[in-house]
């Protein structure tokens, strides 16, 4: 956890062995879609049943910085997560070479629907090398929903926000990166039986979602994309939802082929070593010119910075976790 660094070559030579042999990227996957609905479950690494991730300092890494990146693995999202695994390379470039971070960890997630799915929450480990490609091909693609314009992702934001433990936080105070990807509402309330289930923490009291999130930003900048040719990029419910609650963190990106770009480029321009402009040039330098229309589209009100986040509460104030 944590040591070593990427590799392009050995992240392109096992893709292209894959290829070779017909294997799938997303093996885990693939091989549990042959078995029956009763046995799908995370894969082990993947559980967040009584689990605790970290995020540490380490001799390759003395400045971590923790990067979440949670899809939604419901329905139409399912694109996604192959989307990330064909860029990994690119991501893990423009945050290295590129200056905008020393050490970046990253860690890969998937969320569904606790209502209705079997594996309704996935979350790995973070990583500095080419484990954290397989980790995400380690994700099961569920492709469930309920249908009812809402998935789990308070469910999500309440494991970030009370199983990660990060150096970068505990003996810095720096925040590290949560990007949720999706396309719908959060459930009206964290129901506390969905905890128990799939967490595993003994939570009697439904929880108020706004609170989870109001708790969360005090230790992660959290920020939620809704990808075009999902099923409601162009419902004005969801963006008055997430607007809400994290204010011009909620970022809509055309094309859904550039949200890795679109992840390094919002923590360059986070981290204040790059502007839009140059954000945009670096990806046309990392051959992502294509994409570069809608990153600098879905960046525009983060690189003005004329809304003010709404959901980040002062750093140091008490938890305000609201029960229903």
């Amino acid at each position: 956890m944590g040591h070593g660094h990427w590799d392009d070559n050995a992240y392109a030579a096992a893709k292209t062995f894959r290829a070779a042999k017909g294997e799938d990227d997303f093996g885990y996957s693939a091989g549990l879609r042959k078995k029956p609905a009763s046995a799908w479950k995370a894969a082990a690494a993947l559980d967040p049943k009584n689990a605790v991730r970290e995020c540490r300092d380490s001799a390759d890494h003395a400045d971590s910085t923790p990067i979440a990146v949670l899809f939604d693995v419901t329905g139409s999202m399912r694109r996604v997560p192959r989307i990330m695994q064909g860029k990994l390379g690119k991501l893990h470039g423009l945050l290295k070479r590129r200056g905008y971070l020393t050490d970046p960890q990253v860690l890969f997630g998937a969320i569904g629907d606790a209502d209705s799915d079997r594996v309704p929450l996935q979350i790995g480990q973070f990583e500095s090398d080419n484990r954290m490609d397989e980790q995400l091909r380690t994700i099961f693609l569920e492709g469930g929903g309920g249908g009812q314009k809402s998935e789990s992702y308070e469910l999500a934001a309440y494991f970030m926000a009370r199983h990660v433990v990060t150096d970068a936080w505990q003996n810095r105070g720096r925040k590290g990166y949560l990007f949720l990807i999706g396309d719908e509402l959060n459930k009206p309330a964290l129901e506390a039986r969905h905890i128990r289930r799939v967490i595993g923490d003994d939570v009697r009291e439904d929880i108020d979602p706004a609170s989870v999130y109001r708790e969360l930003a005090r230790k992660w900048n959290v920020y939620f994309v809704l990808p075009n040719q999902s099923s409601y990029y162009n419902d004005p419910e969801i963006g008055e939802h997430w607007s809400g609650l994290l204010g011009q963190h909620f970022l809509k990106l055309d094309d859904p082929g550039a949200v890795c770009e679109l992840i390094a480029a919002t923590i360059g321009l986070e981290e204040q070593v790059v502007d839009v402009d140059r954000a945009l040039a670096d990806l046309a330098d990392v051959g992502s010119a294509a994409e570069s229309a809608a990153v600098g589209k879905a960046l525009a009100r983060l690189g003005t910075k004329t809304v003010v986040t709404s959901a980040v509460p002062d750093p140091g104030g008490p938890s305000d976790v609201v029960l229903r």
